[in-house]
């Protein structure tokens, strides 16, 4: 499969073109029409709610970007729908995937990842590929979790997927990882049944072997995540093929 051209063509506004200051919160509509306003691709995150829809959001819980508390897996999707996002000042709520794509209508590129707690559940895997079959704008999956590549790989292999890497995983969602898959996951032990298409690696990580072997030998493009200053996107123009950034206007 060739790699779609934007994919490397122009930096990539993680979880769309968002800034704090302005109200404008990272995930929502505002954040993504500020993003297509600069002509720039979205990075975005999708979690699965309680009755196996599939919503727009980074977190497994509502309390940092909302006023509320709890798992969002266990509320419906007309439930979170209706929680409206903290500090958003254009009255944002929690978007529905297909209601998202729905306002993003293929104005541009779309970089979706699939949010997972490696525990070989692909019922938001099948929900995004189904969503997905509607939509007619640019757009390729990535994720975290190997598994959910070899996932598209076997069931949806015209899409373009990516594996999303780094050498430590010490973030709080890495708490579902054991050593093993750690240990399997940085150094892409797992190529053989996910094959991907691209990799997204960690910024402060890069180059390492899994990066710069998948460049040298096997052609895969590499992004790179989240570059947030001057001396990151140097970094990044150096080692990867492109970059996820936010904090600034590349």
């Amino acid at each position: 499969m060739s790699i779609p051209g934007w994919l490397v063509a122009k930096p990539i506004a993680h979880r769309g073109l968002h800034n704090k200051s302005d109200g404008i919160i990272e995930n929502t509509v505002s954040a993504a029409e500020a993003a297509i306003a600069r002509g720039f691709p979205i990075e975005l995150d999708v979690q699965l709610t309680a009755d196996n829809e599939a919503v727009v959001f980074h977190d497994f819980e509502l309390d940092r970007l909302t006023g509320q508390t709890g798992l969002v897996a266990e509320r419906t999707l007309s439930d979170l729908t209706r929680i409206g996002i903290a500090g958003a000042k254009g009255g944002d709520k929690i978007p529905s995937f297909t209601d998202y794509l729905g306002t993003i209508a293929g104005r541009t590129p779309l970089v979706v990842e699939i949010k997972s707690k490696f525990n070989e559940d692909m019922r938001l895997t099948k929900r995004v590929i189904d969503i997905l079959k509607d939509y007619n704008g640019p757009f390729v999956i990535k994720s975290f979790d190997p598994d959910i590549v070899a996932h598209l790989r076997e069931h949806a292999p015209h899409i373009t997927r990516g594996f999303i890497g780094e050498l430590e995983y010490a973030s709080k969602a890495d708490s579902y990882l054991t050593p093993e898959k750690k240990h399997r996951m940085a150094n892409l032990l797992h190529f053989g049944e996910s094959q991907p298409h691209f990799l997204s690696w960690r910024v402060k990580d890069i180059p390492c072997a899994s990066t710069h072997l998948s460049r040298l030998l096997g052609n895969l493009p590499v992004m790179t995540w989240t570059v947030r200053t001057p001396e990151e996107r140097a970094h990044a123009e150096k080692h990867a093929d492109q970059m996820v950034f936010e904090g600034f206007l590349p």
